[in-house]
């Protein structure tokens, strides 16, 4: 994805922010596009080089600093399971002894279900002990950020559930390919089985 520059070339120069759970996926892009806005940004998960989480995937969160550094800003990796309170405490308080007491953007994209799912089960179906896990990693620890978080605008964007496909039309940041996937067409298109304009 690259951010469109607005007010300047790094509008995130001096932003504190912590990413949780970005060690792949969106997580990792959005900390990404943070860093090439300028921001220092607090890599946080499971997966490090020395241990891997029980998803064992081959990520890690130093991978994502470095990535996050390459890209123009600073990566801090800290691992962390924020399922478990006392090391969320710690990272904050290393934020608040480091950074002056600043931090000025949390983001959260804790999953880790992906092993706990039963693709294609009815829900009834599913292991209780398994889906309880799911809402504790995703729910109770819980790339448009950095478009975003550089509006000087962005109070206004304040108390509203927002998607990426509503947020490039407003600030007309693109993917890394140069593309603009529109998830809420796709998914009234190809689930609801109508295309957006006969659902109106």
């Amino acid at each position: 994805m690259s951010l469109e520059q607005t007010s300047s070339e790094k509008p995130l120069k001096g932003r504190i922010a912590v990413v949780a759970g970005a060690t792949r996926g969106a997580g990792r892009g959005i900390a990404v596009m943070l860093g090439e806005a300028g921001a220092t940004v607090y890599v946080t998960g499971r997966s490090t080089r020395s241990l891997r989480s029980d998803m064992d995937r081959p990520e890690t969160i130093e991978d994502t600093a470095e990535q996050v550094t390459a890209a123009g800003g600073l990566g801090i990796p800290v691992k962390v399971d924020h399922t478990a309170a006392d090391e969320v405490r710690a990272l904050f308080e290393r934020i608040r002894r480091e950074q002056n007491g600043r931090l000025d953007l949390l983001v959260n994209d804790v999953w880790g279900g992906d092993p706990l799912t039963q693709w294609g089960a009815k829900f009834w179906e599913h292991s209780l002990d398994d889906g309880l896990t799911m809402q504790q990693r995703a729910v109770q620890s819980h790339r448009a950020v950095a478009a975003l978080a550089a509006d000087p605008n962005v109070a206004a964007m304040s108390g509203q559930a927002l998607s990426t496909w509503q947020l490039y039309r407003e600030y007309g940041f693109t993917d890394a390919d140069g593309s603009q996937p529109d998830w809420g067409a796709y998914f009234e298109k190809h689930v609801l089985g109508a295309a957006p304009e006969e659902q109106a």
